[in-house]
């Protein structure tokens, strides 16, 4: 936990939040900043600044939730459409340095998140398409053998 991070605040009960559920290693609650109607965070219980050091469970926990309450809000008030959404450093729009995850319910025109201000991207060229993922393949594969060989 971090002393001076709201969302451990959060957590410990010294803030107050609107809780939509719990689990083990995670804590769901309404935005306290509704950028669309319903909007709710996703956190772990321990402080993890970014996705990149979110242990296996922690993630796999956090996701099952996510999906959980999608369906909620689907149940709830049918909306015609709904992201979720992660972020981390700044260029990547992270606001609070612990990782959580938005589930937002959409309605057309509501005006969150305008992917494309110039319209979606022309397709990439397949070779330049088939580099990128031969890159992420060997990075992959240098971690799972780096993971194998630190097993006892």
């Amino acid at each position: 936990m971090s002393d001076d991070c709201p969302f451990c605040a959060i957590v410990r009960g010294q803030a107050s939040a609107s809780r939509v559920a719990e689990g083990t290693h995670v804590v769901a609650f309404m935005d306290l900043r509704q950028a669309v109607p319903g909007h709710v965070l996703v956190v772990p219980r321990a402080h993890v600044e970014t996705l990149y050091d979110l242990p296996p469970d922690t993630a796999a926990e956090m996701m099952q939730l996510a999906v959980r309450i999608a369906r909620a809000l689907r149940d709830a008030d049918d909306p015609p459409g709904l992201n979720l959404w992660q972020s981390n450093g700044d260029a990547g729009g992270q606001e609070v340095p612990h990782v959580h995850l938005h589930v937002q319910p959409r309605q057309h025109g509501d005006g969150l998140l305008g992917l494309y201000p110039h319209g979606p991207p022309a397709p990439s060229p397949r070779d330049l398409l088939d580099g990128m993922a031969d890159n992420v393949r060997r990075q992959l594969a240098a971690a799972t053998s780096s993971l194998t060989t630190s097993l006892p």
